[in-house]
């Protein structure tokens, strides 16, 4: 009962009550008594087509937890100055207010106020309209089985939200040669530049926040930027809902790309094979609330895109550190070689995501496998040998030789060459190595095998048979294909006064 009026809200006998009144003419006395009702509440189904439901005229009173509240909100208040991982649940709130204030409620009813309070600050987004040609960034992570070790990978995601078209690929850590590369290979897949792509303020692209919307670039950034001729945007700091299209797409990529953990072996070049294949294959799918396909949409809109350049951009990271006396470079903590002729030089480190190059002037001195590890060191042993040569003691000791096979065919020349010469044998034996300098190992090896065979085992007689054997022989001179030249005429050449000297004969 509600002030005397039982709630009456069964839909059956309401269309019944309805109809016997309205249609077959009943007298609304027999029916209040025959269905139990009130007259206020006939009057109610008379006038209504359907029960209104339950209305209550105000909030329910809380007296136990009211004189509560400002303290609630005060600690929710604070919070928002709190680390986000260190803040009140509604748990320890209720903890708070039992221990420090004396309250004697329940549980139940801190958690309803405290989920109030919050609906009541949460924020609400005004929805965006996204323009053909406009583009946004950003990493996620994801685990994967690399080479049998479970390993977190760095996810790349670009997408365009009018066509709803993405583009990720897999890198060993969020860094700026990934950042780099990220962008060449989605430009690659979209088939052209986006006009204006939307960032967080990553510190690989921003270099300073200076103001709301003013921020200072990274060399790399605007490297990248200057190439391809796109316009940057970056979000309010710790307003990543700006660019909320590529946040949501990631957790679908990861959910529908990236499960089952996925095992990949020899680098992450397989897996970003099969993440291309999995974006093409969303090409196909209808976008939501538009009679077009995500393909379709993506062929309009590549008529907006910039076209991609023509030089190619080298994605790397570009540093100038100093080579120490063990001729070692250190590039993003790990070490290494170099030709011993530029220790305690500073060179020019230029790393991608495979590969790390050293470069002196315009000439690549050293070139190194990209290594994501630690604190490793890698060392190419042809940078050692002309410091060997001055210092062949070392030889058996060098920690750049170790572990470095050569064909047994060198230690039999190394064996020949003590035995017949001794001491200098061994600077002998590290000369005939320095061909690998300028030299192949398979060809150098051909070249000391022939030179056994001979039975000479001297540095200089390798050498002239590596570069015997790189001699490419004359043919003979034709006129195929030459028409203009079976034009010339040449007259035959006097050669009486030659003939004079084989008889003899003074001229």
């Amino acid at each position: 009962m509600l002030g005397g009026i039982r709630v009456f809200t069964d839909m059956e006998n309401w269309a019944e009550i309805r109809r016997r009144v309205l249609v077959d003419g009943q007298s609304k006395r027999s029916v209040c008594r025959e269905f139990d009702i009130h007259w206020d509440t006939l009057r109610k189904i008379l006038n209504h087509p359907e029960p209104a439901g339950y209305r209550r005229a105000g909030p329910r009173p809380k007296p136990k937890l009211e004189p509560f509240l400002p303290v609630i909100h005060q600690i929710l208040k604070d919070d928002g100055k709190a680390p986000r991982k260190q803040r009140h649940t509604a748990r320890r709130i209720f903890e708070r207010l039992r221990d420090e204030h004396g309250y004697g409620g329940k549980l139940t009813i801190v958690k309803q106020a405290v989920a109030a309070w919050r609906r009541s600050r949460a924020e609400v987004f005004i929805p965006l309209t996204h323009r053909p040609g406009e583009a946004q960034v950003d990493f996620g992570q994801a685990e994967v089985m690399l080479d049998g070790q479970a390993t977190t990978v760095a996810l790349f995601v670009m997408t365009l939200p009018y066509s709803d078209t993405l583009f990720l690929c897999a890198f060993p850590r969020e860094c700026t040669e990934a950042f780099l590369e990220g962008h060449v290979r989605a430009f690659a897949f979209f088939g052209g530049v986006p006009r204006r792509i939307s960032y967080d303020n990553s510190k690989i692209a921003v270099a300073r926040v200076t103001g709301s919307r003013d921020r200072t670039l990274t060399d790399a950034f605007l490297r990248l930027k200057s190439h391809h001729l796109f316009e940057s945007h970056f979000c309010l700091v710790r307003r990543p809902n700006e660019k909320g299209h590529v946040e949501t797409l990631i957790g679908y990529a990861r959910r529908n790309f990236l499960v089952p953990v996925p095992t990949v072996h020899g680098g992450l070049e397989p897996l970003n094979a099969g993440l291309e294949v999995r974006c093409r294959d969303e090409l196909p799918r209808q976008v939501r609330g538009h009679p077009t396909t995500k393909g379709e949409r993506l062929d309009e809109e590549r008529s907006r895109l910039l076209p991609l350049p023509t030089e190619t951009f080298v994605a790397a990271r570009v540093e100038k550190p100093l080579a120490d006396s063990l001729s070692l470079v250190r590039f993003d903590t790990n070490d290494y070689s170099v030709p011993t002729a530029y220790a305690h030089h500073h060179v020019t480190a230029v790393g991608t995501v495979d590969t790390v190059r050293f470069v002196v002037g315009d000439c690549v001195v050293a070139t190194h496998r990209r290594c994501w590890g630690r604190e490793q060191v890698f060392y190419d042993p042809i940078h050692y040998l002309a410091l060997l040569e001055r210092k062949p003691g070392a030889l058996d000791f060098a920690a750049p030789l170790v572990g470095w096979e050569l064909p047994v065919c060198f230690g039999v020349l190394r064996r020949r060459l003590e035995a017949e010469l001794g001491g200098p044998g061994t600077r002998q034996y590290i000369k005939v190595l320095r061909l690998l300098e300028g030299a192949a190992l398979k060809e150098l090896t051909r070249a000391v095998q022939r030179a056994l065979e001979l039975g000479t085992a001297d540095a200089d007689a390798v050498r002239l048979i590596l570069e015997h054997r790189r001699e490419t022989p004359v043919g003979l001179f034709s006129l195929d294909g030459r028409p203009h030249l079976k034009l010339v005429s040449v007259p035959a050449p006097d050669l009486s006064a030659y003939g004079g000297l084989r008889a003899g004969v003074a001229p």
